[in-house]
């Protein structure tokens, strides 16, 4: 007899712990432990996205941390953390949990909050705290009616229950305040929701739904494949858009891992003038575009002016203000070559924003790449004692427009003029950036171009600086550079110097030999070619000597070369011979730097003319409007819960010896001293209807 019922609870126990799993899953993503969590690793989030600065290149991340901490972080995607894996699948884990919290407590809550809960047991209100009991002199009839009005005065809603002779009366006030946690719970879910709807998740579900690819080569829009196209209806997106002043487009890029798709818009924008005011900094101080915007669908067309914090809004796709760029500005270069025993100019022609083979003097073995990067025609310096220029990053020039980088007054500002950067690729594959100014800047009292380079965008710039010559160019430099390598006219400097300063204990011959030998070396490694092989006891005193032996040699040289090339001969005394010796100093330290300096050529901007771009960022936001009403839901239910105050109030009325026994009590979700007073309060007004 015992069997069957054995094997009944068996087969209970065993449904029931089929069941287990999929219920202790569904326990925990409703459980506020898990919610607060989630709350927690997004804290965590935004935390690393508010001080990493994000969406850098990665260029600037790997010096920042290292190959080693790069590869990891790169796996988080922290450089751009509000977007990375693993915070969009918080977030929906987090409306998943709070969704079931939701589903779990409303009905809960409203019953709770409709309930006026009158069949509390008279007697048990004799255990509550805070509670008032006597008796009133009238009968139960006449004092629930006057227990009716009271709580009518006081705000209270209320519901009587008929015991026969005995009577409970449950009143109720603020039940709104359980409301509160339902629009708290409802905000985060719509906030969350609006966040995935405005976040890369739509334009990723899209690459994974409709087999979209990244173009990652560069092409024309008009050859992009269907594959590298998002559709025009694209519900949230968010891209860039370049346009040079005169140009056109009614395409947008969206980033996507390493490249980007294409983003058709529905009208189509042309870049009528762009306009930039600047700060005595240099900085821009504002920048706008005038735009005409036409609709392919109507025909129609309309002008606007679109600023920072003052965007275009059209068809559902926001234009926003975002930077400035180059549209392409054409610029013209004279050439010079840092090798051999030529000084033969040559010109340069290209646009920003591409790249020209080049071949320095003539020689295919010195084939180079050069992609110029950009041009800036305003360039406001600190020049305060004396200190060479770093051009600012675009960013800043960006950030001062919104008022984050306005500096104070400098006296030491100077515009030094035009600048022009690129970068050279060698046969190697390693790119070395240039910025050269297009004017001479003064500095120490005498006027020199700056030739500046750095390997890396986390370097600053390290220049070299080339003598002006009467012509205001570095033309004379480069043919003295050049007749360093010409053995002939070095054997006559050589020999001229030794002839001027042989003496007795030094002979010719070998003073001659000895300044040969030292030009040789320091062409070829400045300096430290001439003290390499000197113990470093010695080499102060080698240098001593051969600083001035090679400033006196390159002093006949430079005669020696301006006979040869047709110049005025030099006045080597008074002022014009001053002059002469600071150009030469500030040769001497040129040619020094100059095996330090990477690029076969030097190349100064010549003339340029400049097409500015304006650069937009435009949107499609769905989830804007979510988290407004998100937003709204917040301040409903933080209101509800913080300024709404529930309380309840029950009375007991039975018949007693000579009247009505009457026993109160109040209670509250959160009993703080505003509760206290408020009770405090209802016994007063109580007590007039007891004894």
């Amino acid at each position: 007899m015992p069997g069957p019922p054995f094997f009944e609870v068996s087969q209970v126990n065993t449904r029931y712990s089929s069941r287990r799993p999929g219920a202790d899953l569904f326990e925990l993503l409703g459980s506020m432990r898990f919610a607060v969590s989630l709350l927690m690793f997004i804290c965590v989030a935004s935390l690393i996205g508010t001080v990493l600065q994000q969406n850098d290149t990665a260029n600037a991340y790997l010096d920042r941390f290292g190959p080693f901490w790069y590869e990891l972080f790169d796996v988080f995607a922290i450089w751009n953390v509000y977007n990375s894996w693993w915070f969009l699948l918080i977030m929906g884990f987090l409306v998943v949990s709070t969704t079931i919290c939701l589903i779990r407590n409303t009905p809960k809550f409203i019953r709770d909050a409709r309930s006026f809960r009158e069949y509390v047991r008279g007697s048990s209100l004799r255990a509550f705290p805070n509670r008032v009991q006597g008796q009133a002199n009238a009968s139960v009839g006449q004092t629930r009616e006057q227990v009716q009005k009271l709580l009518r005065s006081m705000g209270y809603r209320y519901k009587v229950r008929d015991d026969g002779d005995e009577f409970l009366i449950a009143a109720k006030k603020g039940g709104a305040n359980r409301l509160g946690y339902i629009f708290t719970h409802a905000a985060i879910v719509v906030i969350c929701i609006g966040g995935l709807l405005d976040s890369e998740l739509p334009v990723r579900v899209q690459m994974w739904v409709n087999d979209k690819s990244p173009i990652v080569e560069n092409m024309l829009i008009s050859e992009v494949p269907e594959s590298g196209r998002l559709p025009m209806a694209n519900p949230s997106f968010k891209a860039h858009l370049l346009i040079p002043e005169g140009g056109q487009s009614s395409n947008a890029l969206v980033s996507a891992g390493d490249g980007v798709l294409v983003q058709p818009l529905p009208f189509n924008i042309r870049l009528n003038r762009f306009l930039v005011d600047y700060y005595s900094t240099g900085m821009p101080s504002s920048f706008k575009s005038e735009v005409l915007v036409t609709d392919p669908a109507t025909g129609e067309s309309f002008e606007q002016t679109i600023e920072v914090n003052e965007p275009l809004h059209y068809k559902g796709v926001t234009v926003y203000q975002s930077s400035l760029d180059d549209g392409g500005s054409r610029i013209r270069l004279t050439g010079y070559p840092l090798g051999g025993s030529r000084s033969n100019e040559f010109t340069v022609d290209g646009v920003v924003g591409q790249g020209t083979e080049l071949v320095v003097d003539g020689d295919e073995r010195r084939r180079v790449e050069v992609q110029f990067t950009e041009l800036r025609v305003i360039n406001v310096e600190n020049l305060g004692d004396n200190a060479e220029p770093q051009p600012k990053p675009l960013v800043e020039h960006v950030a001062s427009v919104t008022g984050s980088a306005i500096g104070a007054d400098n006296e030491h500002l100077k515009n030094v003029g035009p600048s022009i950067h690129y970068r050279i690729v060698g046969s190697d594959g390693q790119a070395t950036e240039y910025t050269n100014y297009m004017l001479p800047i003064e500095l120490d009292g005498i006027p020199v171009f700056l030739a500046g380079m750095r390997r890396s965008p986390a370097e600053p710039f390290r220049y070299v600086r080339f003598p002006v010559d009467e012509d205001h160019s570095v033309r004379e430099f480069m043919d003295l550079r050049a007749a360093l390598e010409n053995p002939q006219l070095v054997r006559r400097a050589a020999m001229q110097f030794a002839e001027r300063n042989a003496s007795e204990r030094v002979q010719q011959p070998l003073l001659e030999k000895a300044a040969r030998g030292a030009l040789e070396s320091f062409v070829r490694s400045g300096f430290s070619g001439i003290i390499e092989a000197v113990p470093e006891a010695e080499q102060e005193t080698v240098l001593a000597f051969a600083v001035p032996m090679i400033q006196l040699t390159l002093a006949e040289l430079r005669d020696l070369m301006r006979a040869e090339t047709g110049r005025a001969p030099l006045q080597h005394f008074g002022p014009e011979g001053q002059q002469a010796a600071e150009w030469l100093q500030v040769a001497l330290l040129a040619l020094a730097n100059l095996p330090d300096y990477p690029a076969p050529v030097f190349m100064t901007l010549s003339g340029f003319d400049q097409v500015q771009a304006s650069v937009f960022q435009v949107t499609r936001s769905p989830g804007k409007f979510t988290v407004y009403l998100g937003s709204l839901f917040l301040v409903i239910g933080i209101f509800a819960m913080f300024y709404v105050r529930d309380r309840r109030v029950w009375v007991w009325l039975r018949p007693g010896e000579q009247g009505t026994d009457v026993t109160a009590a109040m209670t509250s979700m959160r009993r703080n001293i505003d509760f206290n007073q408020e009770f405090d309060r209802f016994k007063q007004a109580f007590s007039r209807l007891i004894t």
